[in-house]
């Protein structure tokens, strides 16, 4: 009977001195270690695409401060700023004493990243290229935030949006593609980005695909000289500088497209729907030039 009164008061000390929770660790969009020691309770979002991405993963209850241009969901319209396009405010964040805060690679300056790391703040550096890196960094700020089963439902949900999207338009003839970020100077992607992916998806043949930059900027004239079928921009007017090209198809043929910039260009969670509506795109331009599925 001693002995086990003896075993029981042992378990009881231990159970005392052992942390109530482990550290979790999880691996950023560039393959650094992101710690915590506890659930991230107050996080702060550098980017749309990032304000997407935790919100997708169940943590919005958690945010405390975003950017501007973070309109979705409705509820980050009413967080608090830290900053806009021009640059964040180091001194704003560290007033809302975040435990995390969720940056975007191509939209951060790695100055600022650094000296939230040295104040003690860890930082989170979303950088998809490949469409499954989006529902892996949703996964990643679940388990970050100990939101997880919702976290697991929205990687799900985006994963068979785009499981059934390359069902769908798997085999359609092959359109080239050039895809213009910004007319001055010329910006396009290649296919080690997540637009390019995109493309790929659709059944596009990306006119700068073999690139190595994910962003590259390119010349007029080597996208005269590529002919693209398609052109697609952010709006017809930043597609209106081609208009005296008439050798290059997509300006004989009328397919230039304005594609819906927050779902497409924002890596989050609805880019599956700006792949679909690339996707659609991409078949409006294959009837206008006389191509039929296979």
């Amino acid at each position: 009977m001693h002995l086990f009164r003896l075993l029981g008061v042992l378990s009881a000390l231990c159970l005392a001195i052992a942390p109530a929770r482990a550290d979790v660790t999880v691996r950023d969009g560039t393959g650094a270690a992101v710690t915590l020691a506890r659930p991230a309770a107050r996080i702060i979002t550098l980017a749309p695409s990032t304000t997407e991405l935790v919100y997708a993963a169940g943590a919005g209850d958690h945010m405390v401060g975003t950017v501007a241009y973070s309109d979705y969901p409705v509820a980050a319209t009413r967080l608090p700023h830290v900053g806009d396009l021009m640059g964040v405010s180091l001194e704003a964040v560290l007033r809302l004493r975040p435990d995390l805060v969720v940056a975007w690679k191509d939209g951060s300056a790695p100055q600022l990243l650094q000296r939230l790391r040295s104040a003690g703040v860890a930082v989170f550096v979303s950088h998809p290229l490949r469409l499954d890196d989006i529902a892996g960094e949703i996964l990643a700020l679940g388990k970050l935030s100990a939101t997880e089963p919702a976290a697991s439902r929205a990687a799900a949900a985006y994963q068979a949006q785009i499981a059934a999207l390359r069902a769908h338009y798997h085999g359609r003839p092959v359109v080239s593609v050039f895809y213009q970020m910004s007319p001055a100077p010329l910006f396009t992607v290649s296919d080690a980005s997540y637009l390019g992916a995109v493309l790929q998806l659709c059944g596009g043949r990306n006119l700068f695909g073999a690139l190595s930059a994910p962003a590259p900027q390119v010349s007029r004239e080597a996208v005269i000289a590529g002919r693209p079928q398609v052109m697609l921009a952010a709006s017809t007017r930043e597609l209106a500088v081609w208009d005296s090209w008439k050798s290059i198809p997509a300006v004989a043929q009328g397919t230039r497209y304005a594609v819906d910039v927050d779902l497409a260009s924002r890596p989050g969670p609805r880019l599956a729907l700006g792949a679909q509506a690339i996707c659609a795109t991409l078949d409006r331009a294959r009837q206008a030039l006389g191509l039929t599925p296979r």
